[in-house]
């Protein structure tokens, strides 16, 4: 699974790693997040036809743009948006015949750019805690995580007694494969990461999902992408929501990890 991130670049500058523009309207100033946690407005990238004044799309022409969405998917067709804060995340083997996340599978693909996930050891059940992780690229390149969104809208004021949705609701959920090589000795799911040379595929608006080119990213990654990342054993402050800085990323004192793993990825 994906419940934890941390993403503290600014949309500005991830609008120049990922070949977009910021359409945040908050440049620079955006503060960093080391704790994302479900039911945030979180960053993310997407490709779409832009619309003249009159809302017709123009099917000659795409824009890829940094965009705000709530983490936590609310069907177009759900009557209360609580239900997203259930919904942060989507099997990649079976997101296509989900009803809450096929459509958008087929036809709204993003995303959602991350300095690096956290994850919780599976221990025995009996055991009190876990032992928190955080995984990154070493090089400090945003990982990728794909992802899928929607847009809801109340269908009368009964759904929305005030108001809060007028214009509409944004949500996205983040997909999950199976772990691949020492990741699993962690959890045995993980968020599908995306190379970069998989970007266009994955966004491009006018491939459905059925397509080789997208469906063939609907798969554990490559074991030469893991190989670029590190796996290290953090405090459980992260834990809570309410702790929010760079410490959170600190690599744990050998001594203070629980049950630690024998892992190449933990140098």
């Amino acid at each position: 699974m994906c419940g934890r991130y941390a993403s503290t670049k600014a949309p500005a500058d991830l609008a120049d790693e990922f070949r977009a523009i910021d359409a945040t309207e908050t440049g620079g100033s955006a503060a960093p997040d080391y704790n994302v946690a479900p039911t945030k407005q979180v960053y993310t990238v997407v490709q779409r036809h832009p619309r003249d004044a009159d809302g017709r799309p123009d099917p000659e022409v795409t824009e890829r743009s940094i965009r705000v969405m709530r983490w936590g998917l609310v069907p177009s067709w759900a009557k209360d948006p609580s239900v997203g804060a259930r919904m942060i995340n989507a099997r990649s083997e079976t997101a296509a015949e989900k009803p809450a996340f096929r459509k958008a599978l087929a036809t709204r693909r993003c995303l959602l750019p991350a300095d690096g996930w956290y994850e919780w050891q599976r221990r025995d059940a009996g055991a009190k805690t876990k032992q928190p992780y955080y995984t990154h690229y070493r090089d400090g390149g945003s990982v990728a995580l794909a992802g899928v969104w929607e847009f809801w809208r109340p269908r009368n004021a009964a759904d929305d007694p005030e108001g809060k949705y007028a214009d509409g609701l944004v949500t996205v959920a983040v997909l999950t494969t199976d772990a691949v090589g020492p990741l699993a000795e962690v959890h045995d799911r993980m968020p599908l990461v995306l190379p970069p040379e998989a970007w266009d595929a994955w966004l491009d608006p006018d491939t459905d999902a059925a397509a080789e080119s997208v469906s063939a990213l609907l798969a554990p990654p490559a074991p030469e992408l893991i190989e670029r990342m590190e796996l290290r054993p953090v405090s459980e402050r992260v834990n809570s929501v309410r702790n929010n800085g760079p410490e959170l990323l600190e690599r744990l004192a050998a001594g203070e990890v629980k049950e630690p793993l024998q892992l190449d990825m933990l140098t």
